[in-house]
């Protein structure tokens, strides 16, 4: 089995390389990630410039490729690359990111993004975060990597991805895998102006994730996560709210 991975956090974050150490177990690995920190890049694509890409040395992998672009870039064009080199990928890896990727999460984040990138191109594809920004705990995320690996996509729509979200805990800490449905994501947020010397000014994101008061574990990721668990949801491009086509044919007959 031949897989490409990708993140969004860039070529040299810890978390691809654990990713990729770990996939090796069951499959050759092929890297194609962002020269540097591309989160928040959701599903976009680079259209009106050149996206330059370098093969370069990384250990443990058949080969790597450092490319200009966004996480769902790494996905279009590291497909092309690879098939041009007559090299046949059989699943998709994003990750694994610094940081959870739940809930409403999902349409900002590039790991999310590069997994349904991969899902478009109809291969199984696969995102994996840590809810920390410095994880320091990979354990649990290696080992459902290499489970979902292994998993047989066969019975699942070829178009949707897994969204995989693990505690920052020790193994033993997490409580266990919940499969669950997506939650409500909110943010304690602000931008903080920055002034440069010369008096011109922008501004930085930033902020924490809302902590909910009595959501059940069972009821979306959010909940399972703040309880300890780590989370598994199946995800699909198609964004259509079916129960509302009705009501709107009948408005607007």
């Amino acid at each position: 089995m031949n897989i490409l991975v990708t993140n969004d956090d860039g070529i040299q974050a810890e978390g691809i390389r654990n990713l990729a150490e770990a996939l090796r177990e069951v499959a050759d690995i092929y890297l194609c990630a962002p020269h540097t920190q591309r989160s928040g890049s959701g599903h976009s694509i680079t259209i009106e410039r050149k996206v330059f890409a370098q093969e370069v040395p990384y250990p443990g992998v058949v080969k790597a490729i450092r490319l200009e672009g966004t996480p769902a870039d790494c996905v279009k064009m590291g497909l092309q690359i690879y098939s041009d080199a007559g090299i046949v990928i059989d699943k998709v890896f994003s990750g694994i990111n610094h940081g959870a990727n739940m809930g409403t999460d999902t349409l900002y984040s590039g790991t999310v993004g590069a997994a349904l990138e991969g899902s478009l191109c109809g291969l199984p594809s696969v995102a994996v975060s840590i809810d920390a920004r410095n994880p320091i705990q990979y354990d649990t995320a290696r080992e459902l990597a290499v489970r979902a690996a292994k998993l047989d996509f066969a019975p699942i729509d070829g178009n949707m991805m897994l969204n995989i979200n693990v505690p920052n805990l020790a193994k033993d800490e997490i409580r266990g895998v919940k499969v669950t449905g997506l939650g409500l994501r909110e943010y304690d947020e602000w931008y903080e102006k920055i002034t440069e010397a010369d008096g011109t000014f922008g501004y930085r994101y930033s902020g924490n994730p809302v902590y909910y008061e009595g959501l059940d574990a069972d009821a979306c990721d959010v909940g399972a996560a703040q309880a300890g668990y780590a989370t598994i949801t199946p995800l699909h491009f198609n964004l259509t709210s079916y129960e509302l086509i009705d009501k709107l044919r009948d408005q607007w007959r």
